[in-house]
């Protein structure tokens, strides 16, 4: 008889790599080595201490490596195949209902701790198209007095959000419901700080992104409307009556379109604080006061 092969870290990882190679996935020998680690639920630590030519004899933990890798070869996102994602200080779970977050809109968290110095301030947030919910949450976690709403069109983005407030120990402080941008809210609702990552990218252009964005990521969550800027025009309409008096509201922007969003939110009589950039000097995030 033949004799068995024998099945190795080595020899998982190598099969893994050619596959998400050939598949045209970005770092596949790094992808491979992740996933083995979520398949056979190791540590980072564990998993360099693993011998690398050790037989592994667990048939599902090796069924459901290749069942991952076979996802991802069709470019499943990371994020979704093992339900989390880390944003900021945060470990979050994560769903084909909402867009992963991304280290891009952590430039918006920075941008509230500038404008927000005093960490013990009793801040009242809103997060319009909360998602994972990792906006929100990520201020919580920065200002222990804070307490916050988060707003979801999708009632399967608001419940995953829902679960994260368990999963980060806010529940008290943090709140979410389903509903259209403000049409759920109480019309007498003002607060300090009001950030959003609405939808942005032109309906047009929506074919042009990466395959893993393209057939697995939310498409409400991404159409910003024929010109990117539909969820803007709805946002800086309703600021003003969401804002305390010198409240902030921040927003992330995709590329090249600061200069229209800043004049959507003059045209409403929102002061444009700033415009500030990511790590790579993108202009990602708008700073606007309500002054009235």
């Amino acid at each position: 008889m033949p004799k068995k092969k024998q099945i190795t870290i080595n020899t998982l990882i190598d099969e893994g790599r050619q596959k998400l190679h050939q598949a045209g996935v970005e770092n596949p020998r790094r992808e491979a080595k992740l996933l083995l680690q979520y398949a056979f639920g190791l540590s980072a630590e564990q998993m360099l201490a693993f011998p690398r030519d050790q037989v592994l004899d667990d048939a599902v933990q090796v069924a459901n490596y290749n069942a991952f890798i076979a996802r991802r070869a069709q470019h499943e996102p990371f994020a979704y195949i093992t339900a989390h994602k880390g944003f900021w200080t945060l470990d979050l779970k994560v769903s084909p209902a909402s867009l992963i977050p991304r280290g891009d809109t952590e430039s918006l968290i920075l941008t509230v701790l500038t404008y927000f110095p005093n960490k013990q301030q009793a801040l009242s947030v809103l997060d319009l198209g909360t998602g994972t919910g990792c906006l929100l949450l990520a201020i919580l976690a920065e200002y222990p007095q804070a307490w916050g709403l988060g707003v979801d069109i999708n009632p399967e983005a608001a419940r995953l959000a829902d679960e994260n407030i368990t999963r980060c120990h806010m529940r008290g402080r943090a709140w979410v419901i389903a509903g259209e941008w403000t049409k759920a809210l109480a019309s007498n609702m003002r607060f300090d700080c009001v950030v959003s990552n609405p939808p942005y990218i032109p309906t047009a252009d929506l074919q042009t992104l990466m395959p893993d964005v393209r057939y697995y990521e939310p498409h409400q969550a991404l159409d910003g409307g024929c010109d990117g800027l539909e969820a803007y025009r709805v946002l800086c309409q309703n600021l003003p009556l969401l804002l305390k008096e010198n409240g902030f509201a921040f927003l992330e922007i995709g590329i090249h379109q600061a200069p229209a969003v800043c004049a959507l939110a003059q045209a409403q009589g929102l002061h444009v604080v700033s415009v500030i950039k990511d790590l790579v000097g993108i202009e990602r995030v708008i700073v606007l006061q309500n002054q009235r």
